[in-house]
């Protein structure tokens, strides 16, 4: 499994997730709409902490910089 998440991607994804938890403990979103929504919280969880987004690879989608030699 390569890598294919930059910083700012992981970052953006690792917020929006801690949104979506905050507004589901506050109540703002409730019933099918919050469970749709901590679903997608918890897959940008686990695709931040691996760097790593399956939806990227078909596409040959990279956001990682060049890796210099």
């Amino acid at each position: 499994m390569k890598k294919n998440m930059g910083n700012l991607d992981r970052i953006i994804r690792l917020l929006v997730a801690a949104v979506i938890v905050v507004l589901y403990f506050l109540n703002v979103i409730s019933g099918t709409l919050a469970v749709v929504l901590l679903v997608v919280a918890a897959i940008f969880l686990v695709t931040s902490i691996f760097s790593f987004c399956p939806l990227y690879l078909p596409f040959k989608i990279s956001t990682r910089p060049k890796e210099q030699k």
